[in-house]
């Protein structure tokens, strides 16, 4: 099961239909209304002068054969119309092709740019149940996908229109008798094209999902490298890519093998219409009816009439991957965001940092409670470190602080207001945080450093920087501060990497500090060098410190020890380690001989 407030990910949304995908595609074509009305005009123009050529045809025949002999000035000028007709045609269709090459770029670039919003506006519960190489396809290989169908096969469903109802409307002048023979043919061709069409749309759907799930393994595996390679298990990683490559491969193969065959079938019976068209005009030519300009002509239409609808069954496999791409992003694109906030919601401008949770319960699943009942006090100014063993709920208690979840019961007070009734922006922008897992954007050392508060001036980043203890390790980087990190800072250590994610959130003016595991990649020197000007760095702030090493936390105002979702102990490091409790078992644990005893 997902966390709350996300759809499970077998979760199939009813808006699947075509009519929906089209609603929302319509909604970016809108927004170029302009651009597309003057496409829709060349088409009309192209397409119009195209379809006069089969005409033009059909009267220099008759001027031939009724006249008995070859009539080159006759024949000429209506060669020459044609010629005249169809450069034309050509030009205005290549004017089509490029407009919508522009019109499909400006609906990309706005789609892309509405996923990447939604995507910055989900709750954290989302990216939490959903991988994110699956995201990541949405944002890259789905939308790359309708962008190719609005660049061309819009073009061509266009063009495909306008010259089916023109021939239709030619046809019809020419011989109505004769378009009986496409009373039975149109309709077998839509019925045939439609019954594939509704069964290969889920083929194209799998084949999406396939490739999102092949991509979130390979995000998965490449962030993971260096522990595959630890482990020498590298060849275990290609065996399951190779199987996850085979299911991408099958869904693909599945997907086109069926799709192909509308173009097939469709062209099959268009054929078969051609070929009743000579048959029956073969009669009423001598029958005298129609004219052998006319028959041709009529054929002319006919192939044109049919070659569009042809090309169409063609491209429906096209179609049917930019619908099956389109609707997951359009589906990523109307996720729910996270909740907004209350009416009238209240403003934590000058937080003082008295924190308060009072019986407060959890879980991430529904009948999966991971915390139970759970009250904690944080005063102004005080240092309240959360321990206990892995699984214990140390982070979901930070989880909840900061509002990435909401609590199933019980109440959250800052400053002695829920915080569902404070400014979702004000109550993160009160706290600064510093996670074990560290990250860094591509960008310099600088720009990191500042990434909370662009405002520092270079001396404040200066000062962060020393009381970091990285201060020597930047200027001895090639650029110093412009030194340019690579992304998720790759080119520097672990180590190097959480010093700077530590010198970042001193910059920031925040009341309440988060410390989760913040040392856990340093060394044993230079954290006990780091821990003073930590020490500096919390006072005067609501400090809450999750941490293993519990040597890190003994001088913490308050030390709450969390097991199995519940507070089982609290009170200041020589308390507890006198209690003789849980604490002290988890701190003993960490010291063996009498090294330990002098530690202790």
């Amino acid at each position: 099961m997902s966390a709350p407030g996300t759809r499970p990910m077998g979760d199939i949304s009813g808006k699947r239909d075509t009519k929906y995908i089209l609603k929302k595609l319509g909604h970016y074509l809108y927004q170029y209304r302009f651009l597309m009305a003057l496409a829709l005009t060349l088409t009309l123009l192209s397409n119009a002068l195209a379809l006069v050529g089969p005409s033009l045809s059909g009267y220099a025949i008759d001027a031939i054969v009724s006249e008995g002999n070859v009539r080159f000035d006759v024949v000429g000028h209506y060669a020459l119309l044609m010629i005249a007709f169809y450069v034309t045609s050509s030009l205005l269709s290549y004017g089509i092709s490029v407009l919508m090459v522009r019109i499909s770029q400006k609906i990309v670039v706005r789609m892309r740019q509405d996923a990447f919003e939604s995507v910055s506006r989900l709750p954290i519960s989302y990216t939490d149940s959903h991988p994110i190489g699956d995201i990541l396809s949405k944002l890259s290989y789905d939308i790359d996908t309708v962008n190719t169908s609005l660049s061309h096969d819009v073009v061509q469903i266009l063009s495909s229109v306008v010259t089916v109802v023109g021939s239709l409307g030619m046809m019809i002048r020419l011989s109505p008798l004769l378009m009986l023979v496409f009373v039975v043919t149109i309709p077998l061709s839509i019925f045939l094209t439609r019954y594939i069409t509704t069964r290969t749309r889920p083929l194209f759907r799998k084949r999406s999902r396939a490739l999102g799930e092949m991509n979130g393994f390979v995000e998965e595996m490449i962030s993971g490298l260096k522990t595959t390679k630890a482990y020498h298990q590298e060849e275990t990683m290609i065996r399951r890519f190779d199987g996850k490559n085979e299911e991408a491969v099958s869904a693909y193969y599945n997907a086109d093998y069926y799709g192909s065959i509308t173009g097939p079938a469709v062209g099959f019976i268009n054929n078969l219409s051609l070929s009743f068209v000579s048959m029956f005009g073969a009669i009423l030519f001598l029958t005298g009816r129609m004219t052998l300009g006319q028959i041709s002509s009529f054929v002319l239409y006919s192939r044109r009439f049919s070659g569009p609808i042809n090309e169409v069954a063609n491209i429906i496999a096209e179609l049917q991957s930019a619908f099956a791409a389109g609707e997951r992003v359009f589906r990523l694109i109307d996720e729910p965001p996270e909740t907004p906030d209350v009416p009238d919601a209240l403003p934590l401008a000058s937080p003082e940092g008295d924190v308060r949770m009072e019986h407060v319960s959890f879980g991430y699943e529904p009948g999966k409670t991971i915390l139970h009942d759970l009250s904690l006090t944080a005063k102004p100014g005080s240092v309240t470190a959360i321990v206990g063993p892995t699984g214990a709920g140390k982070s979901t208690i930070i989880n909840l602080l900061m509002r990435f979840y909401d609590a199933d019961s019980g109440a959250i007070l800052v400053d002695g207001h829920g915080i569902a009734r404070l400014k979702r922006a004000d109550l993160r922008g009160a706290y600064a945080m510093v996670l074990q897992e560290t990250w860094l954007f591509n960008g310099t050392v600088y720009e990191n450093l500042i990434y909370g508060n662009p405002n520092a001036k270079p001396e404040d980043v200066k000062r962060a920087a020393r009381l970091a203890k990285v201060e020597n390790f930047i200027e001895q980087m090639p650029d110093g501060y412009d030194t340019v990190l690579s992304e998720n800072g790759g080119n520097i250590s672990k180590g190097q990497k959480q010093l700077l994610t530590i010198a970042r959130a001193m910059l920031l003016d925040a009341r309440m500090l988060i410390l989760d595991e913040a040392t856990s990649n340093v060394d044993t020197q230079t954290e006990k060098a780091i821990q003073d000007a930590m020490i500096e760095l919390m006072r005067g702030k609501t400090c809450f410190i999750i941490a293993h090493r519990l040597s890190t936390i003994e001088k913490a105002d308050n030390i709450l020890v969390v097991r199995d979702g519940d507070i089982v102990e609290q009170g200041k490091h020589a308390e507890l380690l006198a209690s003789g409790g849980f604490y002290s078992e988890l701190y003993n644990a960490q010291f063996v001989g009498p090294e330990a005893e002098d530690a202790i």
